[in-house]
């Protein structure tokens, strides 16, 4: 919650160069330079200025970011406890662990001492404030690898900037693992980008492999869901691969990447199984074992090659089917089944009941993307830019992948549009199918959306300063020169760069100098009771959300907190969630008891919660898991059936007799209630 302030201050057949750099020996204005010397100057000249503006692009972004964050909480002039608050839900227990190893006595003595020089909690937030820059300098250099020009990067950088409401959310949620994964996301793509450029030398090919595995394994090591964007990524690598639009053996290399790298976390993260069990080390070892029980995949006529294909992509499906059925089945794991569950209701196959796949389906951020998301990103013209980029990316791959699956014995046929010849680099190729399923993904699932936003301004970008796109449209158009191309590929992307600088460069200055204070009175009340009256070694229970929060404050001990890939969590959360079910007071004492609890947090918010609509309000969700009719008008399935007992958390308040016996309120404000348990022998 926050308060105003009261002040403001006014494919792949063209070859490519080995590093990011103009179109070799063209400047700018389309004139050729007069030896080849001239031209390596000016090569050189156009990587160190565009690496410049990379960097201060980055650091502005950081700057910016840190800026919002500060200006909207006046983090540097509140409290302690008011600072740790504002990491609201998650965000506070993944803090919270950082703040508990800084305070450890061993790592107080070590290199993470940093107290004398700037408080922890800045050196916290500047960490993932300085990811942002690595974030945009990655976005940068991938735009720039794609197109030739770093004029590219710049457009892309500045598309992200400006679309911030869509394409990052970390001066609000700071600590989420997202926020730490993405720039190290950014960072393989760019990598793979490079990869796929033709004519590498070896060693170059080793390094980037090297970077590949690198980002990978950060990437993995710091998002819980890294195994199902991996997945997907992996999925785009078989398209093209399949259509032979990549090379097979770089796109062998980045599934043995993948695996090797989700195996080394496993190993770190003290073996843990979810990773064993995950969809993408089943998919990519089935992809490996099909190449080697199906040969001569690539070759033959179009029909042949669509037999084989099929056949492939079935064989691929079946094998990662029983693998992973496999491997669950030997180790007996169940972490990930929740999500299966969510997935299977979301997409229509069959209602369900289950608690915590509900509680998924229930929260906007895993609902369809909004439709005001794409006028947000029209405003800016990149959503303009994207989908006319998207339609010609789209025509000439379909193009190029009929032609490579069509044999040597139908390229007379394709030889008949020479007049608009088309080709497309493998590194396009993949940025295409890459936005193409992220994009899938994002709208079906708007908490994803970042993952595409991001990728949305490279692409843009990348395609209006694209040599190959305006040759194919001037060809295609029969005004083809070279000299017009070059004069659109720079032309356009200045324009929409001053465009974009007129229509929100004073939304950002004001954006900038808005100023608000965080303001929570009753949580800082609560956490400061907390400290001031209870027990080092006392237990409390409560929301996952709120709990996070008193691990963080406190440092008391939880019965259940927010992280929800441990099936044994989720039932334990399941339970004592009872607090807000209709139950009787000795079932829910027994289920609290059962945990250790000491203490159980009531939150007004949520038992009389008016966030959701009737069937997905927390209440309702916890009826329907325990077969009781839901509150309020409405319909209601006709196998459930009246409760025996009133409401838990509105009953224990009128103090009866029955309740008394076993919980005393001992802190009570606008917002929570704080019961003790008693212990009964």
């Amino acid at each position: 919650m926050t308060t105003v302030r009261q002040r403001r201050v006014g494919k792949g057949t063209e070859a490519a160069e080995d590093q990011p750099s103009e179109e070799t020996n063209v400047k700018p204005d389309g004139k050729i330079p007069s030896d080849h010397t001239g031209g390596k100057l000016w090569n050189i000249l156009s990587v160190t200025v565009g690496g410049i503006v990379a960097i201060s692009l980055g650091l502005l972004t950081s700057v910016y970011v840190a800026t919002l964050h500060e200006n909207d909480l006046w983090f540097s002039n509140i409290k302690e406890v008011e600072r740790e608050i504002s990491f609201r839900t998650e965000c506070g227990l993944y803090y919270s662990y950082y703040k508990q190893m800084i305070q450890a006595a061993s790592i107080q003595q070590g290199i993470v001492n940093c107290k004398q020089y700037l408080e922890p909690v800045y050196f916290y937030i500047y960490t993932l404030f300085g990811l942002q820059a690595v974030y945009v300098i990655a976005l940068y250099v991938t735009s720039w690898l794609l197109s030739g020009t770093w004029l590219s990067g710049l457009l892309a950088a500045c598309w992200y900037i400006t679309n911030r409401v869509d394409t990052t959310r970390v001066e609000f949620t700071i600590p989420l693992r997202e926020n730490w994964a993405l720039p190290f996301f950014a960072v393989q793509i760019a990598a793979i980008t490079y990869l796929l450029r033709t004519h590498l030398q070896p060693v170059q090919e080793r390094l980037t492999l090297m970077a590949v595995f690198i980002a990978t394994f950060l990437f993995s090591l710091t998002w819980q869901f890294n195994q199902f964007m991996m997945l997907i990524q992996a999925l785009a690598l078989f398209i093209l691969d399949c259509l032979d639009m990549l090379p097979t053996a770089k796109v062998t290399w980045l599934y043995i990447i993948q695996i090797s790298g989700l195996l080394l976390v496993c190993v770190l993260q003290f073996f843990n199984s979810m990773i064993l069990g995950s969809l993408l080390i089943s998919f990519n070892a089935s992809v490996l074992i099909a190449r080697t029980i199906q040969k001569n995949l690539k070759t033959g006529g179009l029909l042949n090659r669509l037999g084989k294909l099929i056949l492939h992509v079935l064989l691929v499906l079946c094998l990662t089917l029983l693998i992973n059925k496999f491997i669950k089945k030997i180790l007996n794991l169940e972490s990930d089944e929740h999500i299966f569950k969510f997935l299977k209701a979301k997409f229509g196959f069959g209602a369900t009941r289950d608690f915590d796949a509900n509680l998924y389906l229930c929260e906007e951020a895993f609902g369809l993307l909004p439709l005001n998301t794409f006028s947000r990103l029209s405003d800016t013209l990149l959503f303009y830019v994207y989908v006319f980029v998207l339609f010609l990316m789209a025509v000439a791959a379909v193009i190029v992948a009929f032609r490579n699956l069509s044999g040597s014995n139908q390229v007379k046929l394709m030889e008949k549009m020479e007049e608009c010849t088309i080709t497309l680099k493998p590194d396009a190729a993949y940025s295409l199918v890459h936005t193409v399923l992220f994009g899938c993904l994002a709208l079906s699932t708007m908490r994803m959306k970042y993952l595409w936003t991001s990728h949305m301004c490279v692409f843009a970008s990348f395609g209006l300063c694209s040599t190959e796109v305006w040759k194919l449209i001037l060809k295609c158009v029969h005004l083809y020169t070279s000299q017009r191309a070059q004069v659109l590929k720079y032309s356009i992307p200045i324009i929409t760069l001053l465009y974009i600088s007129y229509k929100f460069w004073p939304g950002i200055m004001d954006e900038l100098s808005e100023l608000r204070e965080f303001y929570d009175p009753d949580t800082v009340e609560l956490m400061n009771w907390i400290k001031s009256n209870t027990p080092n070694t006392a237990v409390f229970a409560g929301s996952m959300q709120l709990l996070a929060g008193v691990k963080l404050c406190t440092g008391r001990t939880l019965t259940n907190h927010p992280h929800y890939e441990d099936k044994n969590l989720r039932e334990r959360t399941k339970q004592i969630y009872q607090i807000y079910a209709k139950r009787s007071p000795e079932d829910v004492h027994g289920i609290l008891r059962s945990f250790g609890t000491d203490y159980v947090i009531l939150e007004d918010s949520i038992c009389y919660e008016r966030r959701h609509s009737r069937g997905c309000r927390l209440r309702d969700l916890l009826d329907v898991a325990n077969g009781h009719i839901m509150d309020g008008l409405g319909e209601n399935a006709p196998d459930l059936k009246p409760a025996l007992y009133p409401r838990f958390c509105e009953e224990i308040k009128k103090n009866l007799p029955s309740y008394t016996t076993h919980f005393t309120r001992v802190f009570q404000n606008k917002t929570f209630h704080v019961y003790k348990l008693a212990k009964h022998k």
